[in-house]
């Protein structure tokens, strides 16, 4: 079996057209490579020499950074809350159903120490059932 080659072959030209050929071979390679985002600042570094002196895009994209940082923070800070609202909430209920439940025990008990004396008076009287 033959495998296919994976170099592209160019035709004869002068040098001005595989300069050209090169060029667009390049840009194809960075539009599949790249993402939309990030084809923008690369053509900005070829344009700047990639030196570094596009520092316009850099500032902004630095600033988007901070806003979005900033952003979470707030989001972050804004859950934790709620959750501290929502424990603070449950621990209150608790504590409301704990006090109802030591009232209803009490109540229990009362009425069994109503109910044997009720038992006790019947057994002294001589009624019986």
């Amino acid at each position: 079996m033959e495998r296919p080659s994976l170099e592209i072959k160019l035709p004869d030209t002068h040098e001005e057209g595989k300069l050209y050929v090169v060029d667009s071979l390049n840009n194809l390679n960075k539009l599949n490579v790249c993402p939309d985002g990030s084809q923008h600042t690369l053509d900005e570094e070829e344009n700047t020499g990639g030196t570094g002196e596009n520092t316009a895009g850099s500032n902004i994209r630095n600033q988007c950074l901070f806003v979005s940082f900033i952003l979470t923070l707030i989001i972050s800070l804004a859950l934790v809350s709620f959750v501290i609202f929502l424990i603070i909430q449950t621990r209150n209920k608790m504590d409301q159903i704990s006090s109802r439940l030591i009232s209803e025990k009490k109540n229990i008990e009362e009425l069994k120490k109503m109910n044997n004396m009720i038992l006790k008076h019947l057994n002294q009287s001589g009624i019986k059932e």
